[in-house]
């Protein structure tokens, strides 16, 4: 089978950023003009804020930060992460689970990213997020943002986006 050029300069530009599923993202965007490359670019750089799978050094962090400011902003993270360290929560459990969350939390945020509909009628207002051109000037809407969280999630087995993300 024959790729255009601009299938082969995409699969080549994918390859080396890593998402997964490299054939059908490039086949996308250039068949159905979705912005797979914008969206995966978008999504490595969200989830560059998820705590990495493997990384438990944020428990250490967050305990350190409440005893050093007890009442300070979120605090209770610290102290929370602390008692349940104490009954025997492990801290792959503790990262498994605030990294779900986390994660939950973008899929929602990007969910309403891509659904501005869902506002209230008589505010008149709605957003979206848009590739920009050099100017700032939307060029195109980024839709399906929701759809492609998982995909991008760089911990999730078989997802070669793993690397790109972290």
């Amino acid at each position: 089978m024959t790729h255009s050029p601009t299938f082969t300069l995409l699969a080549a530009l994918l390859r080396r950023l890593a998402p997964h599923d490299l054939e059908s993202w490039a086949r996308s965007k250039v068949a159905q003009r979705a912005p797979q490359l914008v969206r995966f670019l978008f999504l490595r750089q969200a989830f560059r804020g998820v705590i990495r799978a493997h990384d438990s050094n944020w428990i250490r962090e967050q305990i350190m930060q409440a005893e050093a400011d007890p009442d300070g902003p979120h605090a209770g993270v610290g102290h929370a992460l602390r008692s349940l360290r104490a009954r025997g929560a492990t801290a792959g459990e503790l990262t498994a689970l605030v990294r779900g969350m986390q994660t939950d939390l973008l899929f929602r945020l990007c969910y309403v990213l891509d659904h501005p509909l869902n506002v209230d009628p008589e505010l008149e207002t709605a957003w979206g997020l848009f590739q920009v051109d050099a100017h700032g000037r939307a060029l195109e809407p980024i839709r399906g943002l929701h759809l492609s969280v998982f995909e991008a999630d760089p911990a999730l087995p078989g997802n070669c986006a793993r690397d790109a993300a972290n």
